[in-house]
C-alpha cells in the first residue's frame, strides 16, 4: 500500500481525515478532484448509499466535503490533543448536516410500507452531510477517546485501534517501514564478518 492510495477500514470519519496523508514530506489531497471523490466513494461503498454513489461528482462538490474535512480533522487532533475543540469546527459539522438532512421517505413495496432515507440537494451538500454525521457519531462515542495517530514520525493518519497495542495506521504501511528500518538499523551497526 503506499501513501497515495486510501486507508480505509476506520470508521467513516476518520478515512475522510485519512484522504490527506504526507508524501515526500507535504500533505497529499486524495479527494482533490471529482473522479478521486467517486474513486474514494465506491470504496466506502457499504456506507454510502447508492444514491448518492450513482451520481458522478463535479467541481463544485470538492469544496463542502473538503470543508467537512477540515472540520472533523481540527476536532479530532484537538480531542487527541486535551483541549477543547474550535467552536468554528463544531458549527460547521453541524451546518453541514443541516444542508441536506435525512428524510425517510416512505413507499409500499407490495407488501409492506418501506422506509428509506434519502437527502435532498446538491450532491457535494448530501455527501458532506453524510461525512459530517459520520464524524458526529465518532465525536460522541465513547471510542473517541481511543483514537491515535500512527506512531511514524512522518504519518499524519488516525486510527482507531482493535488492539491496545497497535501502533501503526497500517501494517503494510508504517508498520513495514519501521520493520524495515530496525532491521536496516540492527544491521548497519553490526561489525562486518571477516571472509
Amino acid at each position: 500500500m503506499s501513501d497515495s492510495e486510501a486507508l480505509t477500514g476506520e470508521p467513516l470519519a476518520l478515512d475522510l481525515v485519512n484522504t490527506r496523508p504526507v508524501e515526500d514530506g507535504a500533505r497529499k489531497d486524495l479527494l482533490g478532484t471529482p473522479h478521486q471523490l467517486a474513486a474514494w466513494l465506491a470504496l466506502q461503498a457499504d456506507r454510502v448509499p447508492r444514491d448518492i454513489r450513482a451520481e458522478t461528482p463535479d467541481g463544485s462538490d470538492l469544496a463542502p466535503v473538503h470543508a467537512v474535512r477540515e472540520h472533523t480533522e481540527a476536532v479530532v487532533r484537538a480531542l487527541l490533543d486535551g483541549t477543547a475543540p474550535p467552536e468554528s469546527a463544531l458549527r460547521g459539522l453541524t451546518e453541514a448536516q443541516r444542508a441536506a438532512p435525512p428524510v425517510r421517505e416512505l413507499t409500499w413495496d407490495g407488501t409492506a410500507v418501506t422506509a428509506a432515507a434519502h437527502r435532498a440537494g446538491p450532491l457535494g451538500a448530501r455527501i458532506a452531510a453524510l461525512l459530517a454525521e459520520a464524524a458526529a457519531d465518532l465525536l460522541t462515542d465513547p471510542a473517541m477517546s481511543k483514537v491515535k495517530e500512527c506512531a511514524s514520525g512522518e504519518c499524519v493518519m488516525l486510527f482507531l485501534p482493535s488492539h491496545p497495542r497497535r501502533r501503526w495506521c497500517s501494517p503494510t504501511r508504517c508498520g513495514n517501514r519501521a520493520r524495515v528500518a530496525r532491521y536496516y538499523q540492527r544491521h548497519k551497526t553490526a561489525p562486518a564478518a571477516d571472509g
